[in-house]
């Protein structure tokens, strides 16, 4: 069965191609546990498809998946945003996998590339070698993108895989899902700052905000086995452009095929929060803290810190400034338990909260934690602009 998984980082990675054709039941087994986000277990779902398919290329891209997507949910970056929901695509801090982690997702790229070009040799016109070998650029451009924050060699892996997929639906114009990398391609390019575009158009990059987004949504009704993937990827972009009605519906559905995502909730109490519906936002937080506490299987990865500054977040923006602090205060106090990005953003929005409650100093103080933690972070930039002059409204 031909899949394209992609998760719902979209935005700020550049999620381009992080496709792979599903070859047999274990696949399916290992993308089950993908989405659930258990990746130790889909990892090793597919490391036994590799040793079952030694010579097939969408194995191999199974694997470099798994450890790119494990090493996001690590860092936090497969939340669509922390703050606004329109933070630019180029201010985060790059993920730092193990040399382990590294070594095996650059060898396994290598090898499906590498059975890829053996097949189009012998037949140019081979559409599930082409399918995957986009898969593999995707796959690397994404690498280079959040990783080794190498943005032209991130681009030029983009457009080759979209080259790749549009000569796919060329051979076979019913391959809808195919069309989720073009669809992603022209949504992030066309979200880029202005610089950004016009390097990109002097480089040969094209991006298209609204064919990207009409593009997901054709995927989402005619794909086959990518409807998923596209309604994913719709609930980011939904997010970003502020449409979160449209992506409410998505995400329950979402919720129902994945119930151990705790992700696909928080997701939710966002977008409730951003359409100024805050008891329904608290009544999924408060959902989510019943399913913690009852021990509902996925949920124990939840730390309990996550889910208060998810809580003190939205307080924050319905400036129910104490009890946002209580939260924002649980978080500072225990930094190992959540990942950087979230600790960053709790000491930015604590210091926001002591700006509003006219308490300058504690409000720096906040502030000069978020910069000491990672000084070239989005959080950090944002924190170094309160330092100079206060947070207001």
């Amino acid at each position: 069965m031909k899949r394209t998984v992609i998760l719902w980082t979209l935005l700020p990675a550049l999620a381009l191609g992080q496709s792979a054709l599903v070859q047999d039941q274990q696949a399916e087994l290992g993308y089950q546990h993908f989405y659930n986000l258990e990746f130790p277990e889909a990892l090793a779902e597919f490391h036994a498809e590799v040793a079952k398919y030694p010579n097939s290329p969408d194995a191999y891209n199974h694997v470099a998946h798994a450890i790119l997507y494990r090493e996001m949910f690590r860092s936090g970056a497969l939340e669509s945003e922390l703050v606004t929901g329109s933070n630019p695509f180029l201010r985060r801090e790059g993920l730092n996998p193990a040399r382990q982690d590294d070594q095996e997702f650059q060898a396994s790229i290598n090898r499906a590339m590498a059975l890829c070009e053996a097949r189009l040799q012998a037949n140019p016109n081979d559409v599930q070698a082409l399918y995957a070998q986009g898969v593999s650029y995707g796959l690397r451009g994404n690498y280079h993108f959040l990783v080794r924050k190498a943005y032209t060699d991130a681009l030029r892996d983009a457009t080759a895989a979209r080259k790749a997929h549009n000569r796919v639906t060329e051979l076979d114009p019913n391959f809808n899902d195919a069309r989720l990398v073009q669809g992603v391609y022209d949504y992030v390019l066309g979200s880029l700052s202005t610089t950004w575009r016009m390097l990109g158009f002097f480089a040969g990059f094209r991006g298209d905000r609204e064919r990207g987004i009409e593009t997901l949504k054709q995927v989402a009704r005619l794909g086959r086995a990518n409807r998923v993937d596209a309604e994913i990827l719709l609930c980011a972009v939904y997010r970003r452009e502020r449409r979160a009605k449209e992506a409410v519906p998505l995400l329950s559905d979402l919720i129902q095929r994945f119930p151990e995502n705790f992700l696909l909730r928080l997701e939710l109490v966002q977008m409730y929060g951003d359409l100024g519906e805050k008891d329904k936002a608290l009544a999924v937080i408060r959902e989510v803290d019943r399913l913690k506490r009852e021990k509902t299987p996925g949920y124990e990865r939840l730390a309990q810190e996550k889910l208060r500054y998810t809580r003190g977040n939205l307080l924050f923006w319905y400036n129910d400034l104490d009890l946002a602090l209580d939260d924002l205060k649980a978080v500072t106090a225990n930094p190992a338990a959540v990942d950087l990005n979230t600790y960053l953003y709790a000491w930015l929005r604590t210091g926001q909260i002591y700006d509003l409650k006219k308490k300058r100093e504690e409000a720096k103080k906040a502030y000069l934690q978020a910069v000491a933690m990672a000084p070239t972070s989005d959080a950090a930039n944002t924190a170094q602009n309160y330092l100079l002059s206060r947070y207001k409204r």
